[in-house]
């Protein structure tokens, strides 16, 4: 079936990406404002971008034609913490979903405990399997009040059972069970890494030798 973006409206442009572009990894993002009040949010539109040096991306829409929590506290630059979320932390991730006002502190609400950074001023979810303290080091506003958020990584923390080799950076990521958005809006699809497909990379040599020269 053939589909030309540039006819479809926003809304099924949206429907149409994010149920095809799966499973997405959901960055549960912990910042702060300028008093100090702390935000919690999910946002699927999220990936690495780079390895080295290391880079994170986070889209942030609007709501209601304003600047997210997250958006406002990040777009001119600042810290956060990317938390990873876990098949078992999905409950909570939704709560923390829930479009509260400001002054609603989603990490209470989801009776979520945080742990203090080394390197940024918001916490931690401590019970998220993986936690990225971060440095937002660009922000570009590609639509009204809807922001690509750049940052850099500066320390993580993973959970101590999926760490197979601290020297060489080794980690399970089985026994994390991480969780990914399947489609977005209103429903809740997502998926489980309890299925994985092994597939070893393989050179030019063996591709050719398997192909009998």
């Amino acid at each position: 079936m053939y589909f030309n973006l540039s006819e479809l409206d926003g809304r099924r442009t949206y429907k149409l990406m994010t149920s095809t572009v799966v499973p997405r990894p959901i960055a549960w993002v912990v910042s702060q404002d300028a008093g100090g009040r702390l935000n919690a949010a999910p946002f699927s539109f999220f990936g690495l971008m780079s390895g080295d040096p290391p880079l994170l991306c986070i889209g942030v829409g609007a709501r209601d034609g304003k600047a997210k929590d997250t958006g406002a506290n990040l777009r001119n630059g600042g810290e956060f913490v990317c938390n990873l979320v876990s098949c078992e932390l999905l409950e909570a991730m939704n709560v923390t979903a829930i479009e509260f006002g400001p002054e609603v502190n989603e990490l209470e609400a989801a009776q979520l405990q945080t742990m203090a950074s080394v390197h940024v001023a918001p916490p931690r979810i401590a019970i998220a399997p993986v936690s990225f303290e971060c440095r937002v080091t660009q922000t570009i506003e590609f639509a009204p009040e809807r922001w690509l958020i750049i940052a850099v990584p500066l320390a993580a923390h993973i959970r101590d059972d999926a760490v197979i080799d601290k020297d060489s950076c080794y980690i399970d990521s089985n026994v994390l069970d991480l969780a990914g958005r399947m489609r977005g809006g209103k429903g809740g699809g997502y998926s489980s890494q309890r299925h994985l497909i092994e597939l070893p990379t393989i050179t030019e040599e063996q591709w050719r030798a398997g192909r009998g020269g």
